[in-house]
């Protein structure tokens, strides 16, 4: 007798639509009946991605860049990568992750009085570890080394030829800024001060002289790590 083979058949796991679900239990009417803060991540980004498998979708974002960290750093290009999820889908998704990261970086600012490098860090390392791009910020302070202003300069490649120095201290003057700090990051995640750097915070330290408005510090990010020149004396000296 011949030996039959058998040729096993792997079921799809269901995945229940937003529609299947009880009306009261979908995720934007649950948002609408308990509130944001009852949801869960899953379905918050289920509110976000607005599509029938708008759950199912949300698991997978999440599975794939590891939870909400993962999927800040992510690209929209990335995000539309999970089935079914569109142009549209994707920038809501970044929108919000970007409008979340701002608020908490303005709760952070508010009153906020510097003491020592790490004060500013444990503020900007959140914003600038994940970001793509150099970005050089300057941040003012008054007397008592309160934050009083925060801009980002430039974007780009940072080097002595790219900054104008008195660009750097446009904003300082007009809020009548006692201090400064400058801040930028490397995309490559290392914060190591590069000679240029260093070069860059002369600079700057000599026009603070001046001006009478003092550099306290020039904070390189990395991820999650940060390096203050003026505690190693680098351009400081």
């Amino acid at each position: 007798m011949q030996q039959m083979s058998f040729i096993r058949v792997e079921q799809d796991t269901y995945h229940p639509k937003v529609k299947d679900l009880p009306v009261r239990e979908r995720p934007v009417n649950r948002l609408r009946r308990a509130g944001a803060g009852a949801l869960s991540t899953t379905e918050v980004l289920a509110c976000l991605l607005q599509t029938p498998d708008a759950l199912h979708q949300a698991q997978q974002l999440l599975a794939r860049f590891e939870g909400l960290p993962g999927l800040i750093r992510a690209s929209e290009q990335e995000i539309t990568e999970v089935d079914g999820v569109g142009p549209a889908g994707a920038a809501r998704i970044k929108a919000a992750l970007e409008f979340g990261r701002r608020l908490n970086l303005s709760a952070r600012e508010d009153r906020l009085r510097v003491g020592s490098p790490s004060d500013l860090a444990v503020v900007l390392l959140p914003e600038m570890a994940h970001l793509e791009r150099e970005h050089f910020v300057v941040v003012c302070l008054d007397t008592r080394n309160n934050v009083i202003y925060r801009q980002t300069l430039y974007v780009g490649s940072l080097n002595a030829t790219h900054i104008r120095i008195a660009e750097v201290f446009q904003e300082p003057i007009r809020r009548n800024a006692a201090a400064i700090i400058v801040a930028h990051n490397h995309p490559s995640g290392d914060p190591s001060p590069s000679a240029e750097d260093v070069n860059v915070t002369r600079q700057i330290r000599k026009a603070g002289d001046t001006l009478s408005i003092e550099l306290l510090d020039h904070l390189v990010i990395g991820d999650q790590r940060y390096v203050s020149l003026r505690e190693r004396g680098m351009g400081f000296n």
